[in-house]
């Protein structure tokens, strides 16, 4: 392809040198390393389960680690969204709006910090520390809540991100 675009991996430099919003570049940015990390992470904790559940056959353990699979990729689609929206966008040529490339930046932002208070809320209790800082009563409430509301935020925020594409394209 001549235009410099070559599937997930090509739209990051593709999405970063077509954008004329700032933010968004520094979204680009931050979106690819924090896929990366995810990446890294759920790729590490797989070979974890496998190695740990290798002497056990078939069954409920398989599921599990697919279900594992599953989870990484709800994790790190919605990471790469924003940049992969933005590049079909500006591929395709269907304007060059630094509002729809600022909106889809913040969005993709709010879920990077969605999963951070995901996974504040999804600490087990004897691993919580005691909060402190000007912030402790938001930590203490999220420490307080069931570790199934975890995925609450992260599944929000992947909302906004859908929603911000419709209405801005």
């Amino acid at each position: 392809m001549a235009d410099g675009y070559r599937g997930v991996f090509g739209a990051f430099p593709y999405a970063f040198r077509q954008s004329d919003s700032l933010v968004f570049r520094s979204y680009v940015l931050v979106g690819a390393l924090a896929a990366l990390a995810v990446t890294v992470l759920f790729g590490a904790g797989l070979i974890v389960l496998v190695a740990q559940t290798a002497a056990v056959e078939g069954g409920s353990l398989t599921l599990s680690r697919a279900f594992y699979i599953v989870v990484g990729l709800f994790v790190v689609a919605p990471l790469v969204a924003p940049v992969l929206l933005v590049a079909r966008r500006h591929r395709r040529s269907e304007g060059r709006d630094a509002r729809y490339d600022f909106a889809l930046s913040l969005a993709g932002y709010l879920f990077v910090g969605s999963l951070y208070v995901g996974l504040l809320i999804t600490v087990p209790a004897d691993q919580q520390t005691a909060p402190s800082g000007p912030i402790a009563p938001v930590v203490a409430t999220l420490y307080a809540l069931p570790q199934l509301a975890g995925v609450v935020p992260p599944l929000v925020a992947s909302a906004v991100i859908v929603v911000a594409h419709r209405i801005l394209r």
